[in-house]
């Protein structure tokens, strides 16, 4: 970076943006397995929380990977290039007064602390979706699984590729043991609790 290139500051305060959205920027941050559940689960949250009035968004990994990082693959450098961007984005919505939720596998613990460590204490809450491998296999709605233990798919994280699951999540989702609706309201009321949620 050279001098030329400076930050310029917001004339708007975090503070007149909550008091907008009746809510505190913040990223809940889903990270598991492929197939755990983290999409259904963003999604639902979405819906509840707009429902609410609050200015939420969900960023899912596929998603990206379709534009802002449609020039990433999955090799190790790339993984953590993936979660570098979406931190940077995730930190610009959380500026910008959003619940931002972020669900992506973000296998490795360096990256995801990486993340946590551009916002604010309070305003990262890491989320396991944790789903056993097995469970997630069965489930395995896009075939990826099959492909991996075939051999067709390289690289896939929990089969060929490792997953550093967190060592002190913020809530830990066991989504085989609950349904949809019971993890949805969960993730609210950790919201709630942390003062994120009028």
């Amino acid at each position: 970076m050279t001098d030329d290139i400076r930050w310029h500051a917001s004339s708007v305060s975090r503070e007149l943006r909550a008091s907008l959205h009746r809510n505190q920027g913040a990223a809940v941050w889903l990270t598991g397995l492929s197939a755990s559940g983290k999409s259904t689960l963003a999604r639902a949250l979405e819906r509840r929380l707009v429902e609410r009035g609050v200015f939420a968004y969900v960023l899912d990994g596929d998603n990206l990977r379709h534009g802002l990082n449609s020039d990433l693959g999955f090799s190790p450098e790339d993984r953590t290039e993936n979660i570098r961007r979406v931190g940077e984005v995730s930190a610009l919505f959380v500026d910008a007064g959003a619940i931002v939720i972020s669900a992506f596998i973000s296998p490795y613990r360096a990256d995801r602390a990486r993340v946590r460590g551009l916002l604010a204490p309070n305003e990262f809450l890491e989320v396991h979706v944790a789903a056993p491998l097995e469970v997630c296999e069965d489930r395995d709605p896009k075939g990826l699984y099959a492909k991996a233990r075939s051999g067709k798919l390289l690289q896939f994280t929990g089969i060929s590729a490792p997953y550093e699951a967190p060592e002190a999540a913020d809530l830990v989702l066991p989504t085989h043991e609950l349904t949809p609706e019971q993890a949805t309201s969960q993730l609210e009321e950790l919201l709630v609790k942390r003062g994120l949620l009028s």
